[in-house]
């Protein structure tokens, strides 16, 4: 299995391609979708299924003009379809945690609510993408519609007990070169947030 990572769009958005058996997963393809399209004619690489860590705009952007040329519908948590720009017919719901299987992969999709309240975590192996809900050294906003504070934390809580060698790629990389790669171990060091969840989750509640 091989990871790429593309950064596209003015927020530095992070849409993934898991290369595995010469077929391709993507996570929030959005923004620039003829390159995303060219990267996978340049490997050779079927996409066979997508999937979306949460539905803010940012990570959808002209991704309906990417599933129409591939015939493909995405995946996306059931408690964020309300929020959802692309046309319902090319949207497949879910309700997190559950878990897929495709190109050979096992893949494990957590619930983790707190920046919109379908946001989930896509876990294959040791490698976990975490969407907006953490980044390096920081964690996702809770003061957009269907956010929640609370939520978080309990996500934040969760994530905090995986291994420490668990490989986090986030949704955004904000400019920083390799601003979207840590891992648990890493962000439990410098996140005040991860670190706070780990330590004492009550304080993160002045801290969202």
């Amino acid at each position: 299995m091989k990871v790429y990572t593309l950064l596209l769009g003015p927020m530095f958005n992070c849409t993934y391609v898991i290369e595995n058996q010469e077929q391709a997963i993507l996570i929030d393809p959005s923004w620039d979708i003829p390159a995303i399209c060219n990267f996978l004619e340049n490997k050779k690489l079927k996409p066979i299924a997508v999937f979306f860590t949460h539905a803010h705009q940012d990570h959808m952007t002209d991704a309906d003009k990417f599933l129409q040329k591939y015939d493909l519908k995405g995946y996306l948590e059931e408690k964020d379809e309300a929020f959802c720009s692309l046309p319902i017919n090319l949207i497949s719901t879910y309700k997190a945690p559950k878990k897929f299987e495709f190109a050979g992969l096992n893949i494990d999709i957590l619930l983790t609510p707190g920046h919109t309240r379908g946001s989930v975590c896509i876990k294959i192996g040791n490698i976990i993408f975490t969407g907006d809900t953490l980044f390096v050294n920081s964690v996702g906003r809770t003061d957009l519609p269907g956010a929640n504070a609370e939520s978080l934390i309990k996500s934040l809580v969760m994530l905090s007990e995986l291994p420490g060698d668990t490989i986090i790629y986030s949704g955004h990389s904000y400019g920083r070169e390799e601003g979207f790669k840590s891992t648990i171990g890493q962000e439990l060091s410098t996140n005040p947030y991860l670190k706070m969840a780990k330590e004492n989750p009550k304080l993160l509640e002045d801290m969202l």
